[in-house]
């Protein structure tokens, strides 16, 4: 459901999505994504991509932006790809949650269409977490 979180999120992702070339080796913006932190802020990351896997997601960007802030729980991830689709995240993406909120991990809430409206929780998503 988009409820006017969602579309807040959505909006600030849409403002940092900004693909461009840094260097030879690096880019850049082309995947932007925001987190609902548990006291409803929204932070924001983008992918930077590098020719010698030093980059980091645009997730974990967004996650790091919230830690760096002072906060460690999330309600809400929304991901937007360069075709201006969402989608879930990474592995280590997941991995990095699911180690932040090791008790209530599965509660995120993930936006994996926002066309339609499509929302599944990170527990439906990776129900079987290693640990």
């Amino acid at each position: 459901m988009i409820d006017q979180t969602w579309k807040e999120m959505y909006k600030a992702a849409k403002e940092v999505q900004n693909s461009c070339k840094i260097s030879n080796h690096m880019e850049a913006g082309g995947i932007a994504a925001t987190v609902l932190s548990a006291s409803n802020r929204i932070y924001v990351g983008v992918c930077v991509d590098t020719a010698c896997t030093l980059g980091i997601c645009a997730e974990r960007n967004a996650l790091f932006n919230m830690i760096t802030n002072g906060e460690k729980e999330i309600k809400r991830v929304l991901t937007i790809m360069p075709n201006d689709k969402n989608g879930a995240q990474c592995g280590a993406c997941r991995e990095f949650m699911f180690q932040l909120m090791e008790k209530n991990y599965r509660n995120i809430e993930i936006m994996m269409d926002y066309e339609h409206g499509k929302v599944v929780t990170l527990g439906e998503l990776t129900p079987n977490w290693w640990l």
